[in-house]
């Protein structure tokens, strides 16, 4: 199907551009949404008349994602979870709950602009990317730990991820002696 863009499309072209897509993908995204019109020629005097509106419309658009885009940029934000010891979550933190974390720092960010191919399973820092408007993108911070505390030592490039880091016990300095008591005695009826 031949469809006129009304706005610029992420890999299928920019605004005004005539270009062919599968029908479904036109019928159940770009028609609906408002993004394009069928190409034919009541659309296409349609579309040159509103044009400059568009264009307006689009330019305030971008101007306001540019907006928030230079207050989000590089901000991390932090994330506590359940976790095991080899920080491994026990959920994991997916777009809707990156959503919630901004939304507590009071931005308003919608799920379909988190580009969150895979939920994040593990603790860490993780850079997740925001599509605030068709030309405007950037990355944010996640910071997904145990508690408060632990994001702060993550924040400072400490890993969280061994014994040693989360109770201060060197793994690789124990010994048996450290378990038991060699010189206690074995009783057999105690058992």
């Amino acid at each position: 199907m031949q469809v006129i863009l009304l706005e610029r499309v992420a890999k299928l072209g920019q605004m005004g551009e005539t270009v062919k897509v599968r029908d479904g993908f036109a019928r159940n995204y770009l028609l609906p949404l408002g993004k394009a019109l069928r190409a034919n020629e009541a659309n296409k005097k349609r579309f040159e008349a509103e044009r400059a509106t568009l264009e307006a419309r689009n330019l305030e658009r971008k101007s306001e994602a540019q907006g928030v885009a230079e207050t989000l940029d590089g901000k991390t934000f932090i994330v506590v979870r359940s976790a095991g010891e080899t920080g491994q979550l026990y959920g994991s933190v997916a777009a809707r709950d990156i959503v919630d974390a901004l939304a507590a720092e009071g931005f308003n960010i919608g799920r379909n602009q988190v580009d969150l191919n895979n939920p994040i399973k593990t603790i860490g820092l993780h850079k997740v990317v925001l599509h605030l408007h068709s030309e405007v993108e950037i990355s944010i911070n996640m910071n997904v730990a145990r508690s408060a505390d632990e994001a702060e030592r993550q924040e400072k490039g400490e890993s969280l991820t061994s014994a040693d880091a989360i109770y201060g016990v060197d793994e690789d300095a124990l010994k048996p002696e450290d378990f038991f008591n060699p010189e206690a005695e074995f009783d057999a009826d105690e058992e």
